[in-house]
């Protein structure tokens, strides 16, 4: 049976979002979980310049209609950035919404070879707090990290995820200077957060 999806969170994700779009005067967005596009209508139709990721092929039909300027690419993210695919457009604003973990996605971005903004602002609805607490030893993402906090992993996931993306962005050549999250959703189980990457 198909696990269902928490989709309780939509307006904190829009918060979350538009607060980080006041920042950037003309934000190139890439959007690597489309789905219904939902967020895009409430947060980006002002946006000509973007890509769109989305692997249900009547989705991605219905994105590629509903934003004509943007690239609308069908298929897995993870894998499409780690090919290259969206590297014609210097990507300011990256949300990464799966519905699981976000860090192939993050790692695929970052360590592809693609032109990088000065300032990278990342927008994250990360679904693995719940895996975590059910068994963190399993979760591949987090084995470097699992060890230093181990029980206190589950209640301190906010902090091992900004731990962690400061640890990537080092290895990309980036600072994290700003960090901003919350729990939310059922259970608190999803993680949303916000960091600012600027170039060393």
């Amino acid at each position: 049976m198909q696990k269902q999806k928490d989709n309780s969170t939509l307006a904190k994700k829009v918060s979350l979002r538009k607060s980080a779009l006041k920042e950037i005067d003309h934000p190139v967005i890439m959007e690597t979980h489309g789905g219904n596009g939902k967020i895009f209508e409430r947060c980006y139709q002002s946006c000509l310049s973007g890509i769109v990721f989305e692997k249900d092929s009547v989705k991605a039909n219905l994105l590629s209609q509903q934003r004509p300027t943007w690239s609308v690419y069908e298929g897995d993210s993870t894998s499409a950035l780690e090919s290259g695919i969206g590297s014609h457009l210097e990507i300011n604003f990256l949300d990464i919404d799966p519905y699981g973990s976000p860090w192939d996605v993050i790692d695929a971005f970052l360590f592809s070879d693609r032109p990088f903004a000065k300032t990278l602002h990342i927008v994250v609805n990360d679904g693995l707090r719940q895996k975590v607490q059910i068994n963190s030893s399993t979760v591949k993402q987090l084995q470097g990290i699992v060890q230093k906090y181990g029980e206190k992993l589950y209640p301190n996931y906010l902090e091992v995820s900004q731990v962690l993306m400061d640890e990537k962005a080092s290895k990309a050549g980036y600072v994290l200077t700003r960090w901003a999250g919350y729990y939310c959703g059922h259970g608190n189980n999803m993680t949303h957060y916000w960091a600012v990457l600027d170039k060393r």
